[in-house]
């Protein structure tokens, strides 16, 4: 199928052929017949996809500070190399779409295949939509009309924070698409309003809808004019739709306000308020979010959890409800507002125009019969399969930063990569020369040629992914962590006993060349196995609270899903695995996750651990700090940088840029899987470490020490079985 995107290095907008989507749980497969270009959204995108990296850095401060930050901490390469990548990753365009249900995921019972549906799909023949993104469009709105649901909410949204009254005067400033609805809306709801545009024909548009329109550009004092209209009172509201870099509008919008007026901004403008102009007056401000209440909270829109309609009454669904509401009317005429029809196939006549005065709304026009298809073809050079041939499921930053470059320098054939959408594995195929790419990992499991199957999704799928390569007789390369779940774990170790394929978690860290001296040094001063101690402080830095990897049953929380790889390196450095654990942490008791936390280790070779994963410090401070103690003899890593060595002869310290062993880990594992050595990581040391992140978690609730062997079940211990 094919899908509009922006290439926000290259500044092109294109077409790019993807795999259809993959409807899962609580979603929604449509064929688009219609979608709308909302002008000014995709114009500014646009314009900074075509920009150079200067002016966008001039437009995104707050990401220069951040990138300011990650050189002090992690050293010039990684963060320009961070850089890069983030703008080497094309956007989806558009986000207002109608189309027929083809398909429907577990859990969504309302809806029908066949049905008409409007939703914040983007710009694709076929897209995959949460349930509480789309609304049913009755037989009387015609696609044209329904298209225009989504950004019709926004407008809504702000009129519903503005809270307006009958008979209120409300200045609507940015007489563009979503200015002219938000104008429209007012109206309906009985207030006089008053639009304010440098565009003279967007002014002559509002007035044939029956606006009152002023044009700042022809001399006229637009705060003086709206206070001729007003008999001297202000307006009531104002609700700014327009976007400008300049401080301008929000002062204007309060010098036109009466007292304790209010003003609502939809649009991008300067913020530098005037406390005088507000205090006064005593205005209140307030930015509209989008849709409505749900935007942008994963529960509701991804997870599908509805807000109860009693605590809050207008959702972003329920905004789409009314919009569509309003068409069935005829209340709320769009049909008007259309300026140009194209084909998706001429989608230039559209973006190569975005500048021009008199375009208001434009819509993409759909084929019937679009071309779809779960998997396409990337290369069309011979393809020669050898014997580590490969399969990606999952093409995140973390598949696109560290995986697939460092695949490639290890010669091994990457034969198809696989995304839910469809969309990122397409792109990564086309960087980095796969075969194909493809929206159904089905496709890679049962594919006989494929040799070793690497998984890099969300937390949650691990253990049953894993699961699913090993019957299929591939080898597995699993991202962290193994599972999240005690139960997860007597079915993959019954399932690794039988398949005897390489399963191996990408605990990189050990194989660092900082950490292999490390265990170097302290092998050449111990010909048994001496106790020692390591405590590792991990500077990991806030992640907001709303990400899935806080969510327990989706990413399991950062101890499972991060912490886990400092377990695993401490095991290395001992030589030894963990016996027992008790967790400490910040905050309230009992919890699910907590990303504040100290671990105390006790291995059963008599070494102790402490892993002290903290998310409260300055990201001015290294993220990560080992030390080890042991005959008196004392190792210091900062950041995978720097090493330094305390009592040890011929040594004092190594340094160079910073390496977490992410290369060396690949490029070791298909060396293992081609000549069939012994595996990096025993097996026994993985099931270990998921033990013990999960034991800690469970030591948390309990307050005391877990015996790790007696986690997820077990008798004998499960290390003993491997």
């Amino acid at each position: 199928m094919k899908q509009l995107i922006q290439d926000l290095n290259t500044g092109e907008t294109r077409l790019e052929d993807v795999p259809v989507p993959q409807v899962s749980r609580g979603q929604v497969l449509i064929q688009t017949h219609r979608s709308l270009v909302s002008l000014g959204t995709e114009r500014m995108l646009v314009a900074f996809g075509k920009a150079n990296l200067l002016v966008k850095a001039r437009q995104q401060p707050d990401r220069v500070k951040q990138v300011f930050e990650k050189v002090r901490s992690d050293g010039l390469r990684p963060t320009l190399e961070a850089v890069f990548r983030k703008l080497d990753q094309p956007l989806p365009l558009g986000y207002c779409n109608v189309g027929t249900v083809m398909a429907i995921g577990e859990g969504v019972n309302d809806l029908r295949i066949g049905d008409r549906v409007a939703s914040n799909g983007p710009h694709a023949e076929v897209v995959c939509v949460p349930r509480n993104l789309v609304v049913p469009v009755p037989d009387n709105v015609p696609d044209d009309e329904a298209v225009f649901t989504v950004i019709g909410a926004i407008a809504l949204q702000s009129i519903r924070l503005l809270n307006p009254t009958l008979g209120e005067t409300v200045v609507v400033i940015g007489l563009g698409l979503i200015g002219l609805l938000t104008a429209d809306l007012l109206r309906i709801n009985g207030c006089r309003v008053i639009g304010v545009d440098i565009d003279t024909a967007k002014c002559k548009l509002a007035e044939k809808r029956g606006i009152t329109a002023i044009n700042p550009t022809t001399d006229v004092d637009v705060v003086k004019r709206i206070g001729l209209l007003t008999n001297g009172v202000g307006s009531d509201g104002v609700i700014i739709t327009a976007s400008a870099r300049t401080d301008e509008l929000i002062a204007q919008a309060a010098q036109m306000s009466r007292m304790q007026g209010r003003i609502v901004l939809v649009g991008v403008v300067g913020l530098n308020l005037n406390r005088n102009d507000f205090y006064k007056k005593e205005l209140t401000f307030q930015v509209s979010c989008s849709y409505g209440p749900g935007r942008y909270d994963d529960t509701y829109e991804q997870q599908g959890h509805d807000y109860p309609l009693s605590y809050v009454r207008w959702t972003e669904n329920r905004n789409f409800q009314t919009i569509i509401q309003l068409l069935a009317n005829r209340q709320l005429d769009v049909k008007s507002l259309i300026t140009s029809r194209v084909l998706l196939a001429e989608f230039g006549k559209i973006y190569n125009h975005l500048n021009v005065s008199n375009q208001i709304a434009s819509l993409l026009c759909y084929p019937e019969q679009p071309d779809i298809k779960t998997i396409i073809q990337i290369s069309n050079s011979p393809h020669q399969l050898g014997f580590a041939t490969v399969g990606l499921i999952g093409a995140g930053n973390f598949t696109q930063a560290i995986l697939l470059p460092a695949l490639k320098k290890t010669g091994a054939t990457l034969k198809t990569i696989a995304s839910a959408k469809g969309l990122n594995a397409t792109l990564l195929a086309r960087k980095y020369g796969i075969y194909q790419s493809t929206s159904d990992y089905r496709r890679i499991i049962n594919d006989p040629k494929i040799d070793l199957c690497i998984i890099t999704t969300r937390h949650n799928s691990h253990a049953q992914l894993t699961i699913e390569a090993l019957r299929a007789g591939k080898h597995v390369f699993v991202e962290k962590p193994l599972a999240i779940y005690e139960h997860e774990l007597p079915e993959l170790i019954q399932t690794f006993q039988s398949a005897r394929n390489t399963v191996l978690v990408g605990f990189n860290r050990r194989f660092s060349p900082y950490v292999q001296k490390m265990k170097s040094l302290l092998s050449g001063h111990h010909t048994v196995s001496i106790p020692m101690n390591v405590v590792i402080t991990v500077n990991a830095g806030a992640i907001p609270v709303d990400n899935w990897v806080h969510d327990r049953a989706i990413g399991g929380g950062r101890i499972l899903g991060e912490a886990c790889h400092f377990v695993d390196l401490i095991t290395f450095l001992t030589g030894s695995r963990v016996a027992r654990v008790c967790m400490n942490a910040m905050g309230q008791y009992p919890t699910e996750t907590t990303d504040s936390a100290s671990m105390l280790l006790r291995y059963e070779n008599g070494s102790t651990g402490v892993v002290n994963y903290f998310s409260n410090g300055s990201k001015a401070y290294a993220k990560e700090r080992i030390e080890v103690y042991s005959q008196e003899l004392t190792l210091v890593l900062d950041n995978f940088r720097r090493l330094t060595g305390y009592g040890f002869r011929g040594f004092s310290r190594m340094s160079g840029s910073q390496n977490k062993g992410h290369t060396e880990l690949i490029r070791q594992f298909i060396r293992q899987i081609q000549l069939g050595e012994e595996p990096l990581i025993s097996f026994a040391d993985i099931i270990n470490t998921t033990q013990t992140t999960l034991a800690a978690l469970q030591s948390l609730r309990e307050n005391s020490w877990v015996n790790v062997a007696t986690v997820g079940l077990t008798s004998p211990p499960i290390s003993t079985q491997l």
